[in-house]
């Protein structure tokens, strides 16, 4: 007796219907006969929507049921549908390629945003507005340099680098960078390594006292008895 593995057999396109309907789909390609071939097909259909009574009536499910018997067949069965019939590219349409950003950031730690506010502001007629968004963008830039450098930066630096962002066509008032007020946040390590670590070395001395307490007391009452 010949024995049949499923692992032998071929691949289910869809597991749901079961091998049955697959090999009724199967046996469509096999008739020659264009109009036998529809009746066929349709007889197909009627015996998928009857695995789910309930929405065989239904438009949309009757639309299903066609696209996923020419799925079953791999997309070859030659029969008249009632709806478009589907390819393997519309069921699984490959994603446009993204563009990838070929402009380098001139300074990186800064990023391309706050280059690109700085540049559109070089046509910029309102000059309070201008300074304004300098003011902001100057505070930011001076957040970003101390998170990169690890330590606080110069207002000179800060005046630099926005001119060399603006290819110099930005004046910058010293004046008004000097007063803008700086807002450091301080990292999480370095808050961790002074505070969290200075606790844990306290706890550890206490816990080390205590210890000694304890060792002592015990002394003292074995010397007891």
């Amino acid at each position: 007796m010949k024995k049949n593995y499923n692992y032998e057999r071929k691949k289910l396109q869809l597991p749901e219907y079961g091998r049955h309907i697959h090999e009724m789909v199967d046996y469509l390609s096999s008739i020659e006969d264009r109009e036998e071939r529809n009746k066929q097909a349709r007889a197909v259909i009627s015996v998928m929507g009857n695995l789910n009574p309930l929405l065989r009536d239904t438009a949309d499910f009757n639309h299903k049921l066609w696209d996923h018997m020419f799925i079953m067949s791999g997309f070859s069965l030659d029969v008249d549908s009632p709806y478009p019939i589907p390819t393997a590219a519309t069921l699984a349409p490959m994603p446009e390629k993204l563009k990838y950003p070929d402009k380098k950031i001139t300074i990186k730690h800064y990023g391309k945003n706050v280059e690109n506010i700085i540049k559109s502001l070089k046509d910029k007629d309102d000059s309070q507005a201008v300074e304004e968004v300098l003011a902001n963008v100057a505070r930011y830039m001076r957040v970003k340099s101390y998170e990169y450098n690890q330590e606080h930066p110069n207002n000179e630096v800060i005046i630099k680098d926005i001119k060399r962002l603006s290819d110099n066509a930005i004046f910058v008032d010293e004046d008004a960078i000097n007063n803008i007020k700086s807002d450091y946040k301080q990292n999480a390590s370095a808050h961790y390594k002074k505070t969290g670590f200075a606790n844990s070395r306290q706890n550890k001395s206490k816990n080390a006292k205590n210890n000694q307490s304890n060792s002592k007391s015990k002394q003292h009452r074995n010397r007891a008895k």
